[in-house]
């Protein structure tokens, strides 16, 4: 028997009186889940898309059972997967397979959050149920039923703590250090790092005229070298706009607006797996990435593979998930434009019909700037205005962001304009060094 999941629409009774309930099940092959029904019916003065929305989770998890009820020995390895493929989606980014046949597009973590919660307190509900006990007949890999699948979820999240985790509260009276769940949401580490100085005040601008030059394409015609405007523009927003060096190599081409009445640049940088997509008919970036160009957010691939690149959560500042660069001096905007219009006039390498991308920044050939490269090429320019690289003098690429926090400092902003101007999402001192 094909095994399904679909929606429908009924009238509910639960004892002899006229009064109904209207409201939405899911019917399967085995027939009507009636536990669900009955859950929606405990939780009826909830609103409709409430109620909406906690059919879409538990059917979700059904196809998820279904498609994958060969792989999985126990409940609590199949939920752990399944909450991954509720944010990564099924398809694999490179070839868009998908063995499954669900075919789910990446979601938000917003998205996907919600959706647990709805199946987390479903399953709280049903063990707490007369009958919780009985229906469990077989083991949850020969489990005949769709109720007796969602019963055993909702025993190893009862007896083994092992269900969804993103409701836990660490203040709550019953959170206990010996109750941790198994299948969490990613929680963001927190991680402390050494000092590091800021870039001379007094250098930046031999760094970026006599550093930041293409020695190997000889000199113009006034016997000058020619500039590397990309690296000069990357070190704009670093040093002038306190963009961080990982955070770069997530701008997409169209991220870069023209202000035409001031003739200034407009830098977005948006998250990005959960940014607004920049192509309308997809959710997000992520989902963009991999239907149109076959590839993954950057932050997916591992700190070994050349595309990778980091995100530490800075404050985003927008709805569709971004935060505007803050240039400082404000007249930096217009200089960064200046840079970036002769960077894509003449030295922009556009990439190939083959392995198209929609990157702000590209190599020689016309692939994806790497943060590596960038890396080697800013030691390079550095070295070449007679300065070590070190941490220590601040002449490090991550020097220019701490430039960007002093300055806005010396200039008497608040702590707290610092921290917006820097996106922070806690307060941060700055103090000199």
């Amino acid at each position: 028997m094909a095994k399904y999941a679909i929606k429908i629409r009924t009238r509910y009774r639960n004892d002899q009186t006229s009064r109904e309930l209207a409201l939405p099940a899911i019917y399967t092959e085995s027939g009507l889940l009636i536990s669900h029904l009955r859950y929606l019916a405990d939780n009826s003065y909830k609103s409709g898309s409430w109620l909406d929305r906690s059919v879409f989770a538990v059917m979700l998890l059904i196809r998820y059972i279904n498609a994958n009820q060969s792989v999985f020995e126990d409940a609590t390895s199949l939920l752990r997967s399944f909450s991954q493929c509720l944010s990564l989606g099924t398809v694999n980014p490179s070839t868009l397979e998908d063995e499954s046949r669900l075919y789910w597009s990446p979601r938000s973590s917003e998205d996907a959050n919600t959706l647990l919660g709805h199946i987390t307190t479903y399953t709280d509900w049903l063990s707490d149920q007369p009958e919780y006990d009985q229906q469990r007949i077989n083991k949850f890999r020969k489990a005949t039923s769709v109720e007796q699948r969602l019963n055993w979820c909702a025993y190893y999240h009862k007896h083994a703590r092992v269900f969804l985790n993103h409701l836990y509260l660490p203040n709550s009276p019953t959170s206990s250090l010996n109750h941790v769940r198994q299948v969490q949401t990613h929680q963001r580490a927190s991680i402390q790092v050494a000092t590091t100085k800021r870039f001379p005040t007094s250098e930046i601008r031999r760094l970026l005229d006599r550093g930041m030059v293409k020695p190997k394409a000889g000199v113009d015609q006034e016997g000058k070298c020619i500039p590397d405007y990309k690296n000069q523009a990357i070190t704009l927003l670093m040093h002038y706009g306190g963009v961080r060096k990982s955070e770069v190599f997530h701008l997409y081409l169209n991220d870069i607006h023209v202000d035409r009445q001031r003739s200034e640049a407009i830098v977005r940088i948006f998250h990005p797996s959960e940014g607004i997509s920049p192509d309308s008919r997809y959710g997000n970036r992520r989902e963009y990435l991999m239907r149109e160009f076959g590839l993954k957010p950057r932050t997916d691939y591992a700190k070994s593979e050349r595309l990778h690149s980091g995100w530490k959560g800075p404050l985003l500042t927008d709805k569709r998930k971004f935060f505007q660069v803050q240039f400082f001096p404000p007249e930096k905007a217009a200089e960064f434009l200046l840079v970036w219009r002769d960077y894509l006039l003449h030295q922009r390498v556009e990439p190939s019909s083959l392995s198209d991308h929609p990157y702000a920044f590209t190599n020689s050939k016309g692939q994806p700037e790497t943060l590596k490269n960038f890396q080697r090429q800013h030691q390079n320019a550095v070295r070449r205005i007679g300065l070590e690289h070190s941490k220590s003098i601040g002449t490090t690429e991550h020097g220019h962001r701490h430039a960007y926090g002093y300055r806005l400092a010396n200039h008497g902003f608040s702590q707290v304009e610092v921290q917006k101007a820097m996106h922070h999402k806690s307060k941060r001192p700055v103090t000199p060094s």
